[in-house]
């Protein structure tokens, strides 16, 4: 099995996959540079600093008090090693949740057949706006089509919006409202931008 880049684990949570009890495990790496991203030490593609027995080893130790584990990140979808560590973590009967921004949706139609839940970002309307937070150009086409893969698959998500005035307006909000309508999605859940790890001068100090 290819080895889990761990940039952190949370042994115990309840608001990262909802009405479960679960632990998180915080993969390495991740191409996108969003702009109001809390992770950013989660961003470099280096060996992270846990080890994947490490975390498997906790996972035995808390069999008896937690029902899931979520690959969060960065973003997990990046390594090739997920799939065999989802199986690896389904083994040990737990239920699978999945955090993503959806940046690889060959990698997440992968995927799905093997999580229970997942929750993926939603950012902005699909198109130029999503640039402007991710950093990267194009960057809407991937999540567009990991959204299609993921209504398509029949597994129970979520859809999450951060928002930040300075990045998306009433309007945009509104306009992705409507386009996920239009695809039969749920709304998405909104969050409000926490400036907790952000490195990002403008939007801690608007104006």
């Amino acid at each position: 099995m290819s080895l889990l880049k761990i940039g952190g684990f949370i042994p115990f949570t309840t608001v990262d996959y909802p009405g479960h009890l679960a632990a998180v495990v915080f993969c390495q790496g991740c191409s996108w540079r969003c702009r109001y991203c809390h992770n950013p030490h989660l961003q470099s593609f280096c060996q992270g600093t846990l080890s994947w027995k490490n975390v498997l080893a906790q996972l035995h130790e808390r069999k008896k008090f937690l029902e899931a584990v979520v690959f969060s990140g960065g973003e997990p979808t990046a390594q090739a090693g997920l799939p065999a560590a989802i199986r690896a973590v389904r083994g040990m009967g737990y239920n699978v949740g999945l955090h993503t921004a959806g940046i690889m949706p060959g990698r997440l139609a992968d995927i799905l057949p093997l999580v229970d839940w997942v929750g993926l970002d939603m950012k902005a309307p699909f198109d130029e706006r999503y640039d402007r937070i991710t950093g990267r150009g194009h960057s809407f086409a991937a999540p567009a089509e990991s959204l299609r893969c993921l209504l398509a698959s029949g597994v129970p998500y979520e859809l999450r919006t951060t928002v930040h005035p300075s990045l998306l307006s009433d309007a945009d909000l509104e306009e992705m409202a409507r386009t996920l309508r239009s695809l039969g999605a749920s709304p998405t859940k909104i969050q409000e931008f926490r400036g907790q790890g952000c490195t990002d001068i403008e939007l801690l100090c608007p104006g």
